[in-house]
């Protein structure tokens, strides 16, 4: 019989989630890798040099992969002749685990998780709790798989209850055209199919866990149904052209997972949650014997890949451009920001909104600015700000023409705009900005100083100023409402159909 110390448990999950923090699986960097070489799409290209670039820099400078450093969900297997020293409970050691590794000083992670959902929505500051599933199994160790769910992803998240006769393949082909870019693809799909609503869901989050392996299973064939599905839907998502960061490419999955359960006869329960590009976990088991040892990996595994500024970059001076300036930005355009921008998400928006209808003065002038959709991660040693790559810019959607209406010249994030965003867009004359998903510390690079303006209690959804020098990103929508994020992946749709014929 295994005794399992409670510090153990504690100090591993810590050091998973440091280690997931800065660390990709290895599976995850040959596969994006591999998606790099074959990509044909310059834009998709350049997206994904930044992706792995970003990943090399986390790796060796033991920084966050990303801005939203997740919401950490521990699957547990317990031996049911493990013994567990004291009475302090198994989510109560996950919870201290989270607790450490996110207010760990040399890499402090950015506390996402806030409480009281439908009302207040404060931040519990730690990141706590967790999402813990614990199952009993035979043995006597416990086995543990940890994992940091960045929210752009999981928003992304599908439930049906199909009808017993209807297709899979044909509510996943529906769905994830749907999805649009928020999840920040090139990542992986997890489908749960079968039991109930709720094991569906649980099914196709633990489906994330596994390793990719889809080209091996097309090298050796398919054994059953559950890898023909795999194999089926792996093909016809990337024949949809949505490609890197929705720009339009021949990658937009590199795997596709399944696991399944018996269901009940008048039943299909289908849930679909996709993984981004920050992919973050990692499995180890307790037996007692000590702390779980994480091995990093091998230098060797990253490819050749050092993203550079392309020579046909435009260098715009943020401090003296003008709406006429930006009205000759065509979609698809690459800039590199120098200047100053503001910052705001959610939640201060939402205040913005509030202090507006009372009639209330803003605190922050934004005429002729930028603002970035942005929670960054807090500064260590001697940085301007941690990692700071974009969050969804839909969410902001509904703020558009509020927003605009303050002067706004528009707006830097990630993935799409919505239909009426982009006639708001083009009534307002603005441009849509966007910055590469899972690059935060590469973006982070060209932040040079950064300060609080508004909102101080709001932490890393407050409104800052950075300071910029040569910031990447693309004009995603021109001045007259054009999206890249529609005329992108129907590109390279018609050109995938065509490498078909």
């Amino acid at each position: 019989m295994a005794l399992i110390k409670t510090q153990d448990v504690i100090e591993s999950v810590a050091d998973a989630l440091q280690y997931i923090s800065y660390y990709h699986p290895e599976d995850y960097i040959r596969a994006l890798a591999a998606a790099y070489e074959k990509e044909a799409s310059p834009a998709a290209k350049d997206a994904i040099a930044q992706i792995l670039t970003n990943s090399r820099m986390c790796a060796e400078g033991k920084r966050p992969l990303c801005q939203d450093t997740g919401i950490v969900v521990a699957f547990v297997k317990v031996g049911m002749q493990a013994q567990f020293e004291g009475d302090m409970t198994l989510e109560d050691m996950v919870n201290e685990g989270v607790r450490r590794a996110y207010l760990h000083s040399e890499n402090t992670l950015r506390a996402s998780i806030v409480n009281d959902p439908a009302g207040a929505r404060k931040n519990t500051k730690d990141n706590t709790p967790a999402i813990t599933h614990v199952e009993m199994v035979a043995g006597d160790t416990v086995d543990i798989q940890i994992a940091a769910k960045g929210g752009g992803s999981e928003n992304k998240s599908k439930l049906a209850m199909l009808n017993p006769n209807d297709s899979i393949v044909d509510w996943v082909m529906e769905v994830v055209p749907q999805m649009g870019a928020g999840w920040c693809p090139p990542g992986m799909l997890g489908i749960g199919i079968g039991g109930s609503a709720e094991k569906a869901m649980l099914l196709a989050k633990e489906s994330l866990m596994q390793p990719i392996d889809i080209q091996e299973l097309q090298a050796r064939g398919p054994q059953n149904r559950i890898e023909e599905l795999r194999l089926e839907l792996y093909k016809k998502v990337n024949q949809l052209g949505i490609g890197a960061q929705g720009l339009g490419g021949l990658t937009t999955v590199l795997d596709v997972k399944i696991l399944d359960y018996p269901t009940h006869a008048a039943s299909l329960p289908v849930a679909i949650i996709p993984n981004c590009a920050a992919t973050r976990h990692v499995h180890f088991t307790l037996d007692g014997s000590g702390v779980a040892e994480l091995t990093p990996p091998s230098a060797d595994v990253y490819p050749d890949v050092h993203w550079a500024p392309s020579p046909q970059a435009k260098r715009i001076n943020l401090d003296t451009v003008t709406r006429a300036d930006t009205q000759t930005w065509k979609n698809g355009d690459t800039l590199l920001l120098t200047g100053k921008i503001l910052t705001g998400r959610d939640a201060a928006h939402k205040r913005i909104k509030t202090m507006l209808d009372k009639g209330e003065p803003l605190p922050v002038d934004f005429n002729n600015r930028f603002i970035y959709y942005v929670g960054p991660v807090d500064a260590v040693r001697d940085e301007a700000v941690g990692p700071a790559g974009p969050t969804t810019a839909t969410r902001m959607d509904s703020y558009t023409d509020m927003m605009l209406g303050t002067g706004l010249l528009g707006s830097i994030g990630k993935a799409e705009r919505g239909e009426e965003a982009l006639v708001e867009i083009a009534k307002h004359r603005s441009v849509y900005l966007m910055a590469v998903g899972g690059a935060a510390y590469l973006v982070s690079k060209a932040i040079k100083k950064s300060r609080v303006l508004a909102f101080e209690d709001l932490g890393m959804e407050a409104i800052y100023e950075f300071d910029v020098v040569d910031m990447p990103v693309t004009v995603a929508v021109s001045a007259n409402g054009e999206s890249v994020h529609n005329t992108g992946p129907a590109l390279w749709k018609k050109k995938i159909a065509l490498l078909a014929v």
